[in-house]
């Protein structure tokens, strides 16, 4: 759709006919030095080749000099060219997931579609859902073992994100635990958000044996800078496994620390949750969706491209056309 943003432009369309008119009118003709007696003999010769050519020579100039006019106002004026109108991500907030790929995400303690998966694959199908609702939400990924590492920065592109958790791979960041770096450097990337949207969500089903900065510590770095952290701990109480002595009942989640799990939550002003299974894992992710809401405002635009080179090029095209016209 085309459309200029000062259209009030082309009043002065009718300019130069108007300078012409009542200024150049009121100037008063030479009078001639040279009588000629009888220009009733002269009146069919200048009509039939003088004015004739004069009224040719002057409309190979007038009418180039008329769309140069008319090409110059349109550019004056700021054609815009407006494309298909598009969705703006809504504002929502900052929210970055943290997850574990220790060894111990290798327990196959939950049960999904039917079938037993170790404690990632639970967490990839019910942690992308959980992605793919946030529409509005700036979201970044954190995946953490010995070390971590900022898998996918704050951004709008959700897909990218849930594809990057998709792809990750236990062991990746290494064997053990390094919980208070996670949260630490989810502090380094999200501490010049707003005040009052930056949310972690950190998922772990073990202890923190890695890093250099302890888990309360994070904790209290992130509460100075604003940073809610919802913490959850992931592993069944309970399952049987096949011994040499036959069928036993084991706590596979011994060595999960919820105790400090809890503490990081309530000094971050968030909340610690406990998934045994699938279904209370995707029950967590939809009270998340409740606590840390999505706005609803929606915004939209019309992309603008600028216009006015083409009939500013053709004015000048023209100009020059006019003056070489002149010339030769």
């Amino acid at each position: 759709m085309l459309q200029f943003e000062w259209p009030w432009i082309f009043l002065v369309l009718p300019l130069p006919w108007l300078i012409s008119r009542f200024i150049a009118g009121q100037a008063t003709e030479p009078e001639a030095t040279l009588k000629i007696p009888f220009p009733q003999d002269f009146t069919f010769a200048l009509s039939n080749t003088t004015s004739h050519d004069s009224q040719v020579k002057n409309w190979s100039y007038l009418l180039p000099a008329i769309i140069a006019w008319v090409f110059l106002i349109c550019a004056t004026a700021r054609p815009q060219w407006l494309g298909e109108q598009v969705q703006l991500p809504v504002s929502g907030r900052d929210l970055m997931l943290a997850i574990d790929l220790s060894e111990s995400m290798k327990q196959k303690d939950f049960i999904l579609d039917g079938g037993m998966v170790n404690r990632l694959t639970a967490t990839k199908k019910v942690a992308g859902a959980f992605i793919d609702r946030r529409q509005g939400d700036r979201m970044g990924l954190i995946l953490f073992g010995s070390n971590a590492y900022l898998q996918t920065p704050l951004t709008f592109d959700r897909a990218t994100v849930a594809t990057l958790l998709k792809e990750s791979a236990i062991g990746l960041a290494g064997p053990k635990t390094a919980i208070g770096d996670a949260i630490g450097l989810a502090v380094k990337k999200i501490r010049n958000s707003s005040p009052d949207s930056k949310v972690l969500i950190l998922l772990t089903d073990g202890a923190n044996t890695a890093g250099e900065v302890s888990p309360l510590q994070a904790a209290q770095l992130a509460a100075g800078v604003g940073l809610k952290i919802h913490t959850i701990g992931i592993g069944a109480d309970e399952m049987v496994v096949r011994t040499f002595f036959g069928n036993q009942r084991i706590n596979p989640s011994i060595d999960l620390d919820e105790k400090t799990l809890t503490a990081i939550a309530q000094t971050t002003k968030g909340r610690y949750f406990r998934a045994r299974n699938s279904e209370e894992l995707e029950k967590i992710y939809q009270l998340l969706d409740e606590l840390e809401p999505v706005e609803k405002e929606s915004r939209s635009y019309r992309p603008k491209k600028s216009l006015f080179l083409w009939p500013l090029s053709g004015a000048l095209l023209l100009g020059l056309f006019i003056t070489i016209k002149r010339r030769f």
